[in-house]
């Protein structure tokens, strides 16, 4: 699929509307008038005119922002809270996500819209031609099976599920959270705060200077950012988590 997708509320507020751009097509979103037809209505008074434009590319698309005043947010859903900002007045910024999810400031509830990119390309996996030298090293060497990666994990959770307001996990709840996994069933906070600090040292590296003082927060911020970041835990690592206990009212 070489085309964009937008799936966009409709402009009488009743449903939604698809527009479909090929490679080289437009579609202008905004608040729009009767001289000025807009294909994406966003009838918010906060909303400009003409507030700015989707064009698709043959593997990814572009935003154009014509305010010039406000910055526009683009959203990875997928992505445990990565975004991109859009100055005011840039024209074709590359968007880099298959879904992304684009939000304009209003006085009210955000004004949001979803767009759908076509599939990213890759390189065909080969194997490298034999070269002289030293061998390439890893960045990043985790076992994904090793308990460690399974604090890393927990601790990642609420950001991979999106749940921004419950923070980063202390070492008691990271400990609870495991409790059920086969392999961590006597796991202590004592022994969960090593491998953090494993984490932090050996593997990960990082360079924060709270990583490496009495300040615990500092360094579960510091993992968790870079893991996220470079994407070292993704949502599909979720799985190795235990199930998570339903809350009351999940069982009321």
């Amino acid at each position: 699929m070489n085309s964009v997708l937008v799936h966009a509320p409709a402009a009488d507020g009743r449903g939604r509307i698809i527009v479909e751009l090929g490679p080289g097509e437009g579609a202008r979103f905004g608040r729009g008038s009767t001289s000025l037809m807009v294909e994406i209505t966003l009838a918010d008074p906060a909303v400009p005119r003409l507030a700015g434009e989707i064009t698709a590319t043959e593997d990814h698309w572009q935003l154009s922002n014509f305010s010039t005043v406000h910055s526009y947010l683009v959203e990875n859903p997928e992505g445990a809270g990565e975004y991109i900002r859009v100055a005011p007045r840039r024209l074709g910024a590359p968007v880099p996500f298959e879904f992304a999810r684009v939000v304009l400031p209003t006085r009210g509830p955000a004004q949001a819209f979803h767009v759908y990119a076509p599939a990213h390309t890759y390189h065909e996996a080969a194997h490298p031609p034999e070269l002289s030298g030293s061998a390439t090293l890893s960045a990043f060497s985790l076992d994904e099976s090793a308990t460690y990666f399974l604090v890393l994990v927990a601790l990642c959770e609420p950001r991979l599920r999106d749940l921004p307001a419950a923070g980063i996990p202390t070492t008691r709840q990271v400990v609870e959270r495991l409790r059920l996994h086969p392999s961590c069933g006597e796991l202590t906070e004592q022994a969960a705060s090593f491998h953090l600090d494993y984490l932090a040292r050996n593997k990960l590296r990082v360079r924060r200077t709270d990583a490496h003082g009495p300040r615990m927060d500092g360094k579960r911020e510091a993992v968790v950012s870079l893991a996220l970041r470079f994407g070292l835990v993704r949502e599909e690592h979720l799985g190795l988590l235990p199930p998570r206990p339903k809350s009351t009212s999940e069982t009321s």
